[in-house]
């Protein structure tokens, strides 16, 4: 915790340490003001010669500043906190996006989506109440325990040794709650992250719920995640509950004792009036002082689950890299090299997702691919982009391995259509300029006419100024797939990929998008993976795909003659077509 507070303070170091400056301040004008209320009683009230009205006026005029002083220094000390605690918690969690945005496919597979929002707004919620505490009651507790205790022995050292009875007790009370409500803290985050996600899955599936009339199903299982999170919750909260108690339990005692002593003092002559009612006030100070460090630790203790959770993040070591390497190199064409190419997307996975790979793609060819499911088709394009790298073997890219390129310089020339269509709240022109923030309009509607999505775009009553609802619920599945094609056309890349983004257009519109693709873009390298045999039967050559292994390689007339499976799935979809 104190590793990420130094790190990403930064520019609010200033404030960071002037607030518990002014907690230190603030601690010594109000630990100044029983020592004047002493001199109030034993001189000015039961002085040698009566009641001082005088020397009462005076000092309780002195009481007064140093109380409007203590207030002002309070309420500045305050206002620092919360600025650089506020500012604090921006940086952390701008390092936490920057970080996720760094990752690799193979990095964001170990956090699920749930746990990183949680992660970066609730949690960090929970870490800034810690900081506050580490800035003001962190400071301001001992320094209030060791002042008052000072003043406590000064006054009277035998009623003194009450504390050095109390403080072990509370002390041991206070670790063992914190030891043992850690854990339980940790499963805790986990419950928030599982049933985020419950929420986010109906929210983002609610029309598929209302279709199949699953709302009682996904109510129930939000209440069974919703039960889970309850009860974690209780479990941990029961064991810092017990703070309170112990802490009654340490004040109350102390108090009788202090009372009964101290009485004991005043009637032997031993102790004033005055410093009795001093005492009381240091012995308030130090029991306040002992309970904002207990609720400061319990607080450390709630909020050490989140920096846990926040350094994993950001400890988490980027599996993918472009430092060092030449930030000028880029593509010189779009040819496709694979080289003995094996990949497994873990190291403890014992079966490699691809095989053995060698495969060559010349500049300007249409390949397609077709596989069953799992076959590793999409495993295979993506290490083009280098969304992950290879286990084995290489891949180059315009003749150099995509490892020796700039990430930015290398996904600028591979534009990748994915399996999942994914539209952003804004009009239809934002969404497609994603390609090419730089486009004029008509590049815009050129890409468009090539995707087959111009007619549609123009139908809506504000053309390319529509707006799009959260990942583009208001157009339809195909319509989805032909803006994504348009916004990967944009970019003019030397090689495009469309990962089965025509599934859900009929097959008269993926005829047109795949001749579009050809005659206006002659010299693209177009990759195309597809379930069906009429999407990638005009392709120059055909891959067949099985078990990660590429099975056999041809164009669709030679594939029919010597690949069984290919045969038999061109005759089975053929079939249906005709009937």
């Amino acid at each position: 915790m104190f590793r990420l507070v130094r790190k990403y303070t930064k520019q609010f170091t200033v404030a960071a340490l002037l607030a518990p400056c002014l907690v230190i301040m603030e601690v010594i004008l109000e630990q100044s003001i029983p020592k004047v209320m002493t001199e109030i009683i034993d001189r000015g009230i039961n002085g040698p010669n009566g009641s001082d009205l005088v020397l009462i006026s005076a000092l309780g005029k002195k009481m007064v500043i140093l109380s409007v002083a203590a207030m002002i220094v309070g309420a500045a000390s305050g206002i620092l906190s919360a600025f650089a605690s506020s500012g604090f918690i921006h940086n952390i969690r701008e390092a936490m996006y920057r970080k996720t945005q760094k990752f690799s496919f193979k990095n964001m597979d170990k956090f699920e989506v749930p746990s990183l929002v949680t992660r970066m707004t609730k949690d960090m919620r929970e870490f800034r109440m810690a900081y506050l505490s580490i800035v003001r009651m962190l400071v301001r507790s001992p320094m209030q325990l060791i002042t008052a205790t000072f003043m406590v022995f000064s006054i009277n050292s035998d009623l003194g040794k009450v504390f050095l009875v109390a403080l072990p007790v509370l002390g041991i009370g206070l670790y063992l709650i914190s030891h043992y409500a850690h854990p339980r803290f940790r499963v805790l985050m986990r419950k928030f992250d599982k049933m985020n996600g419950a929420l986010e899955e109906n929210f983002v599936a609610i029309r598929v719920v209302k279709t199949f009339v699953r709302e009682q199903f996904e109510k129930i299982k939000f209440d069974r995640t919703s039960q889970d999170v309850l009860k974690q919750q209780r479990f941990a909260e029961s064991l810092v509950l017990l703070n309170s108690p112990l802490f009654n339990l340490v004040m109350y005692a102390c108090m009788i004792a202090v009372a009964w002593f101290g009485g004991n003092h005043i009637i032997a002559g031993n102790m004033t009036t005055g410093e009795f009612m001093s005492f009381l006030s240091y012995l308030r100070s130090i029991l306040f002082g002992l309970m904002m460090l207990s609720m400061a630790l319990m607080q450390i203790i709630f909020a050490q689950a989140a920096v846990d959770r926040a350094n994993e993040i950001l400890d988490e070591p980027i599996d993918i890299t472009d430092d060092g390497n030449d930030p000028d190199l880029v593509p010189e064409d779009g040819s496709v090299v694979f080289s003995n190419v094996s990949f497994k997307y873990t190291e403890e996975a014992r079966k490699n997702a691809l095989t053995d790979i060698d495969l060559t793609i010349r500049s300007g060819e249409t390949v397609g691919i077709i596989g069953s499911t799992g076959s590793g088709k999409t495993t295979l394009v993506q290490l083009l982009p280098r969304l992950y790298d290879v286990t084995e073997g290489e891949v180059l890219v315009g003749g150099h391995d995509v490892r020796e390129y700039k990430l930015e310089n290398l996904r600028k020339d591979v534009a990748m259509v994915l399996q999942k269509n994914v539209l952003f709240s804004g009009t239809i022109e934002e969404n497609l300029k994603w390609g090419n923030l730089n486009a004029t309009h008509e590049e815009v509607e050129e890409a468009a006419r090539c995707a087959q999505a111009h007619d549609f775009i123009s139908s809506f009553p504000k053309g390319y100024q529509t707006e799009l609802g959260q990942g583009g619920v208001n157009v339809s599945g195909g319509q989805k797939q032909r803006l994504c094609i348009a916004r990967a056309l944009l970019k003019k890349p030397k090689i495009i990929i469309l990962d089965d983004s025509t599934s859900a257009v009929d097959t008269d519109t993926d005829k047109r998008i795949r001749k579009a693709l050809k005659e206006r873009l002659a010299g693209m390298t177009t990759i195309i993976i597809a379930q069906r045999v009429a999407s990638v039967m005009d392709a120059d050559k055909i891959i067949v795909m099985k078990d990660g292994m590429i099975q056999n390689i041809g164009t669709h007339e030679q594939l029919l003659k010597t690949n069984e499976e290919y045969h038999d799935l061109y005759v089975t979809q053929m079939q249906g077509v005709s009937e």
